[in-house]
């Protein structure tokens, strides 16, 4: 193997397990609200969250907190990574819907599942 490919190689390599080391958060959207609308996740740590827009309408997702924006296409999944994060709330909206679709991440010590009220 030259080593060039082998360089090659363990690059992949490393890329793989940075993916593999985030968590993954589901966001549904449905009916224009997002489910959960609170995510509760580790400080200091990068994640995934994995956004599925059941509804039939395309929704952007968006976040100044998070500085994310990403068109959720109606009936499809979507993927956005966020952090490392310091401890607080990072709030997120749907831009076509912005006064039913709204949630917030919060980032904690905890940094378990959803805090759904």
């Amino acid at each position: 193997m030259t080593k060039r490919l082998l360089n090659q190689c363990m690059f992949l390599l490393l890329l793989l397990s940075l993916n593999a080391k985030s968590k993954e958060y589901l966001i549904v959207l449905k009916d224009h609200l997002f489910y959960p609308s609170q995510i509760i996740i580790p400080v200091n740590k990068k994640v995934k969250l994995l956004i599925e827009n059941q509804d039939s309408t395309p929704e952007e997702f968006d976040s100044f907190d998070l500085n994310r924006e990403k068109v959720l296409y109606p009936n499809r999944k979507s993927v956005i990574y966020i952090g490392p994060l310091s401890k607080g709330h990072y709030e997120f909206f749907g831009e076509f819907s912005p006064n039913t679709a709204r949630g917030v991440v919060i980032v904690s010590n905890e940094g378990t599942q959803h805090a759904d009220n």
